[in-house]
């Protein structure tokens, strides 16, 4: 069959689900009952769902459309058969920004910070009295048939995974910053940048607000849109918001911008509403979260979760915020082979006493790039979050920061990002009282 242009194309028709996590659930849930569907993961799942390598792909390519999820490359070679087989493969939320009133949809992507953008745009929004979701990676698909999406905006956080997928885009398109991650998925770091920015250059009329870094400055070669580059917020907004460090200048600054688009206002309208309703807001878990506060020997320690840093760029940020204290930071997790020669030279440049505990194959890594910068002497290794808690409040003798800051998925131990949030909070929680 020719490409569908929305899920309505799919009736009547045998249809693949190619992954079976929180987006193809959805994406079941939204088609039962309308086709014939065919449920894959690479996985054994059980729940009536084929494994890829065992008559799973044989079953998708007797489908007439396959919808893939996030976590199936795009360019793997069994993808690529499957496209040259005559099978359409495409995605959920392709199929849904077809649907969908693009008018009021954000897009809300970057390698750090688009977590946060993303709810912080669904705030401002209903600060101006424009009823709004955040979606995506942030929570549920947009296309999840208990959203009640009618009559909202919608704010989408879109990853590099889904990006790439997307044939249309939507009025308004936030950028947040470009780094490395995902090079296991992509290929290479040109690919991944390419990839990223893709949703700025599909077809369609929109915006495209970037952050004012110089990361996205220097690919300016691969933006589409009509661009509009956003400078920090320095109007101590971000802190009313109980937003920690410079880099939510930035966050804030592109949430204003994209809202004040989408709604037809001035920035400066939009900033008074959000600063009106700022006691509403709740910073989103794992973001620089403070969870506990430690008294020992007349000194502080504080617990700091910053699990939603899954790549070096938000834990660079990260240490920033806190460059002038004694600092024990608990990296590493899943490898997904990124360059982390740039964190190990930030954290051998500090001037405050630091300890890296690694965690991980990626720790394995973090650790090695110290060892090559001679700093060797700064890294503890952990096997659980229990030693690496222990193992990092015992290094600050005078007080400080233990911060859990990751650099990496936490694929290697954990569901997701939240469950490797929640067992750090729970440790330290038991740990202090």
């Amino acid at each position: 069959m020719s490409r569908p242009t929305g899920f309505a194309d799919l009736a009547g028709r045998r249809v693949g689900l190619w992954g079976y996590g929180v987006e193809g659930r959805a994406a079941r849930a939204r088609l039962e009952g309308t086709c014939e569907l065919v449920v894959v993961d690479d996985r054994d799942l059980g729940e009536g769902a084929l494994v890829t390598t065992e008559g799973g792909l044989e079953a998708l390519a007797r489908c007439a459309v396959v919808l893939k999820s996030p976590g199936v490359p795009r360019r793997r070679a069994d993808v690529l058969a499957l496209e040259a087989s005559g099978t359409v493969v495409t995605s959920a939320l392709n199929l849904w920004l077809l649907d969908a009133d693009r008018s009021r949809v954000v897009a809300v992507t970057g390698t750090k910070g688009k977590s946060t953008t993303t709810a912080l745009t669904a705030f401002v929004l209903e600060s101006l009295g424009r009823p709004a979701l955040a979606t995506g990676n942030l929570g549920r698909p947009p296309y999840d048939p208990d959203l009640d999406t009618e009559g909202r905006a919608v704010v989408v956080e879109v990853s590099s995974f889904q990006s790439v997928d997307l044939e249309v885009a939507p009025a308004v398109v936030a950028v947040t910053a470009l780094g490395s991650d995902h090079l296991d998925w992509h290929g290479s770091l040109e690919r991944y940048h390419e990839d990223k920015l893709a949703v700025t250059r599909a077809p369609g009329e929109h915006a495209t607000l970037l952050a004012d870094v110089e990361s996205l400055r220097a690919r300016r070669d691969l933006v589409g849109g009509a661009v509009t580059w956003v400078e920090a917020d320095h109007g101590g907004l971000a802190g009313e918001l109980g937003l920690v460090g410079a880099h939510n200048d930035h966050n804030v600054a592109l949430a204003l911008a994209a809202a004040a688009t989408l709604a037809g206002v001035s920035v400066e309208a939009a900033r008074a509403a959000a600063r009106a309703q700022a006691a509403r807001f709740t910073p989103l878990p794992g973001r620089l979260t403070v969870v506990a506060t430690e008294r020992r020997g007349g000194n502080d320690v504080r617990y700091v979760d910053d699990g939603l840093a899954t790549s070096p760029l938000p834990t660079l940020a990260a240490l920033e915020v806190f460059a002038g204290e004694p600092l024990a930071l608990i990296a590493g997790g899943f490898d997904r082979g990124v360059d982390y020669a740039g964190l190990a030279g930030a954290l051998a440049g500090r001037a405050a006493p630091t300890t890296v505990v690694t965690t991980g194959p990626a720790g394995v890594r973090i650790a090695r790039a110290l060892e090559a910068l001679g700093t060797a002497d700064r890294v503890l290794d952990a096997t659980t979050m229990a030693e690496a808690v222990a193992r990092a409040r015992g290094a600050l003798v005078d007080g400080g920061v233990v911060l859990l800051s990751p650099a990496a998925p936490s694929f290697d131990r954990y569901r997701d990002w939240t469950e490797r949030s929640a067992d750090f909070t729970q440790v330290v929680r038991s740990l202090v009282g």
